[in-house]
């Protein structure tokens, strides 16, 4: 078995192929913080700066988007989610964000991630992706001795 000639570190960018750019890019921005990074409106792509990550969002009706086929919908989407690792995880702060900006909020709850196991909290963005909250991860519980 070969080993690669490289190492992973950190997911680099995702794309999410969109119905509706403006608004979407409204959500990543106003709501989860969010900026522009780049442009690319001849072939329909806008490109949001995530921390250290990039979110692309491709419009299904430029050019990248109509290589891709469908626009995706209840029937099917692109992805299953996109989890955005956040600091510090105030939950109660978290949900009346959200809250605020009328985002549908799912479950809540501890789950694994690349640090560990931490506070995770799902919501769906404008298009219905699930988005993931994660939170750091947290200390384990002190065994009796």
């Amino acid at each position: 078995m070969s080993v690669p000639p490289f190492q992973l570190h950190r997911i680099d960018h995702i794309v999410l192929r969109v119905r509706d750019s403006a608004r979407m890019q409204a959500f990543y921005c106003q709501v989860l913080g969010c900026t522009v990074e780049r442009r690319q409106d001849e072939i329909g792509l806008l490109q949001l700066r995530a921390g250290d990550s990039l979110i692309d969002l491709v419009d299904v009706a430029g050019k990248l988007g109509r290589a891709g086929g469908a626009a995706p919908g209840a029937e099917g989407h692109n992805l299953d989610h996109l989890c955005l690792r956040v600091d510090p995880f105030d939950h109660d702060a978290i949900l009346a964000h959200l809250h605020a900006h009328g985002v549908a909020v799912g479950d809540f709850g501890p789950r694994y991630g690349a640090e560990g196991e931490g506070p995770s909290q799902y919501l769906s963005d404008p298009e219905g992706n699930t988005v993931e909250l994660k939170g750091p991860p947290q200390p384990p519980a002190a065994t009796p001795a």
